[in-house]
């Protein structure tokens, strides 16, 4: 004889259900050990190929007895054969995932350090080392990155990104001074070998374990969501690539970004000989690069947290004027204020690292992300490529960086102003999570009826 009811054994198997929900929603998703990894990742190779280039600058030019606008040439042929290597890499991604290009790609720029000093007989030669590094670049770099995470975030997309591209930030605070310390200790060219070696042995095993191609290859959707409800409508759209590159804000975008890229990328390159000249000693230079780095980082978390919350058009407009601020200060500035306008000058490039893959997906979506984001970037780095040697040549030639800072500072208000041209967005952004769907889901028996509402209202 039985004395459980069917309404007893009703609230049973709902209380069993609403005791699994709520283990469900305490385990960390998945999405954020893929965040980290890929934070990792970037730490570990970006910075050592762009940002600590300017502590390498002046050992370069003693050992090849170069000028600063022959050592400028070999980052801008770096950044040159990176931007004819974005496209191809963006295509590889939607092609066959960017898991495997991470991989391969961390791989290959790993041997090119370790095998610097073949490059080391004259300046040609390392010319052949930049542009070896600049094929690669693109492989480690916010291309494939971008293209997962923003697979395995929708809602959270750009505290998800900025947290990802922290990583570079990080790297560009603490890779320029241990590279410095290592060039003074052991030279540059065993310095970049210990960098080399790095990535092989500490970032790439990371990547390997780490790194997913997307949630549902584990059974998840994006955020975390327990339900095809709670999704937002994204990742099921998009534009095709040809019709996003007919678009006016593709062209308004890219404009943009180029000039800032020039502008800035032009600044951090010349950061440590700029400091130098006005006889700050070299841990100075080295601790200038750092503060790029620093408002790097500040300006991917900042961004990143602010894109789920306000027009990412408008936010670009605000930090590319900070930037023009920072030109000005680098322009007129005393020691101090150069300071100052070094920490604006990164925080102007750590947003546009972190903008340019969230308007790309949510102006065009993620159905040809990869072919889409890498054109960009791939007019991004052209530019930064030639940034660097403008600012170089323009010092050879007058011997003061107050031409090309000049051009650079109207070219970044110039980019400031044309964010604001930018129409609304044209995918979606799924609502902020609505916290107490949660507490009805695990606190309240009639948790089903209360849910089904919740997301009817949701929807609507």
């Amino acid at each position: 004889m039985s004395f459980e009811n069917g309404s007893l054994t009703h609230d049973r198997s709902q209380l069993l259900g609403t005791a699994a929900n709520e283990r469900h929603s305490k385990q960390l998703f998945y999405g954020w050990w893929v965040v980290l990894a890929s934070a990792i990742g970037l730490f570990w190779c970006v910075p050592i190929a762009v940002y600590s280039f300017s502590v390498f600058f002046k050992p370069l030019m003693g050992h090849f007895d170069a000028g600063r606008g022959a050592v400028s040439l070999a980052f801008t042929l770096q950044l040159i054969a990176g931007a004819l290597c974005a496209a191809p890499m963006g295509w590889l991604s939607d092609r066959y995932g960017p898991r495997r290009v991470i991989l391969v790609s961390t791989a290959f720029f790993a041997s090119i350090l370790l095998a610097n000093r073949m490059f080391s007989g004259s300046i040609v030669q390392f010319y052949g080392f930049c542009v070896l590094m600049g094929f690669a670049i693109q492989g480690v770099g916010p291309i494939p990155y971008g293209s997962m995470i923003s697979h395995w975030f929708d809602r959270r997309r750009g505290l998800a990104l900025g947290l990802t591209m922290l990583g570079i930030g990080l790297g560009a605070v603490i890779i320029p001074s241990l590279a410095q310390t290592l060039i003074a200790r052991f030279g540059w060219n065993t310095a970049y070998s210990i960098l080399g070696a790095s990535v092989l042995l500490i970032c790439w095993p990371i990547l390997g374990y780490f790194l997913k191609e997307k949630p549902q290859h584990l059974g998840l959707l994006p955020d975390g969501a327990s339900s095809e409800a709670e999704r937002g409508e994204g990742v099921r759209q998009g534009l095709t690539a040809r019709e996003a590159w007919k678009s006016a804000d593709f062209w308004l975008m890219l404009c943009a970004f180029t000039l800032v890229s020039a502008s800035v990328q032009g600044c951090v390159v010349h950061i440590a000989p700029m400091l130098n000249d006005r006889h700050l000693g070299a841990r100075s230079a080295a601790l200038g690069s750092s503060l790029i780095g620093a408002g790097v980082m500040i300006g991917r978390v900042g961004i990143g947290y602010l894109l789920d919350r306000a027009s990412a058009a408008r936010l670009a407009s605000i930090l590319f004027a900070a930037s023009a601020a920072g030109i000005a200060l680098l322009l007129l500035g005393n020691s101090v204020g150069a300071f100052a306008g070094v920490f604006l000058v990164g925080l102007g490039l750590g947003a546009e690292i972190d903008l340019m893959p969230y308007l790309t997906s949510r102006y065009f979506g993620l159905l040809n992300f990869g072919k889409v984001y890498s054109s960009l970037f791939a007019a991004f780095t052209l530019a930064g490529a030639l940034g660097p040697l403008i600012m170089g040549a323009g010092f050879d030639r007058t011997g003061s960086y107050r031409d090309p800072l000049i051009v650079f500072l109207v070219a970044v208000v110039v980019a400031a102003i044309l964010m604001t041209r930018l129409g609304r967005y044209r995918i979606s952004v799924p609502p902020p999570e609505n916290q107490p769907i949660l507490a009805v889901r695990v606190a309240d028996d009639n948790s089903r009826g209360n849910i089904a509402e919740v997301q009817s209202n949701k929807q609507l």
